[in-house]
């Protein structure tokens, strides 16, 4: 296999990142072997400021001596270079385009507005909700999610797109839990609920994903950080 060698694959990863588990999960349903090293980002290491100086960002994929950073362009990268396994994109051209389209509307304005939800206060609170509900309301009414044969953004199967839904699968039922306001209500969105809960019951899905709980307790400590005055 050459360059393919699973052992010669590491992950720089941070928990509970949601871009880290991007591809967590892809290694885990390609079936690659590899080694996971977990980045302290209060005090980032060498390794990280070596193989990513630019961004000095996670998570970052080192592929015998190739390194590839970018949550979703190391999801390419796996799914063309074990291309054999379990496949990420489909290989049809619209459909792989279709696929992209989505992946460009949550990395726009899908994750970023989970954090600014959480960590903001006032007029950008509002505004990253009103965002969520609308890429929320967007995905509900046109990606075809929940209909026949789509049970998943892959059809069938789990694929790259919804890796990258996936912190609004998760993620965000401990934020708004610990924020208490509701945001995904099944009512107004029940196809995407739906496949929420399906796409969390996928044996190697719930297998890998973080501990909701121990999110809760995550989230919890950054909101009491949060809300302590701070010392003049």
């Amino acid at each position: 296999m050459g360059e393919g060698e699973e052992s010669s694959v590491k992950l720089i990863g941070a928990w509970p990142s949601p871009y880290s588990y991007r591809v967590i999960l892809a290694l885990k349903l390609k079936g690659i072997k590899y080694e996971y090293i977990n980045e302290n980002l209060h005090h980032k290491s060498e390794m990280l400021l070596k193989y990513n100086p630019i961004h000095k960002k996670i998570p970052v994929l080192v592929h015998g001596r190739k390194t590839i950073c970018e949550s979703m362009i190391i999801l390419e990268y796996i799914d063309e270079t074990w291309s054999e396994k379990y496949p990420l994109l489909p290989e049809d051209p619209y459909e792989k385009s279709s696929a992209r389209f989505w992946i460009k509307l949550i990395e726009e304005k899908g994750t970023s507005s989970l954090f600014n939800f959480f960590y903001k206060s006032a007029e950008e609170h509002e505004i990253a909700k009103k965002q969520l509900l609308e890429i929320l309301e967007t995905t509900e009414k046109h990606s075809g999610i929940g209909d026949e044969n789509k049970k998943f953004f892959g059809g069938d199967n789990v694929n790259a797109v919804d890796l990258a839904f996936s912190s609004l699968a998760h993620w965000l039922g401990a934020v708004e839990e610990v924020l208490g306001v509701k945001v995904l209500e099944a009512n107004n969105f029940p196809k995407f609920y739906e496949w929420t809960e399906r796409f969390k019951q996928v044996p190697v899905i719930k297998d890998d994903l973080p501990s909701y709980n121990e999110l809760l307790i995550f989230f919890k400590g950054i909101k009491e950080q949060l809300t302590q005055p701070r010392n003049e």
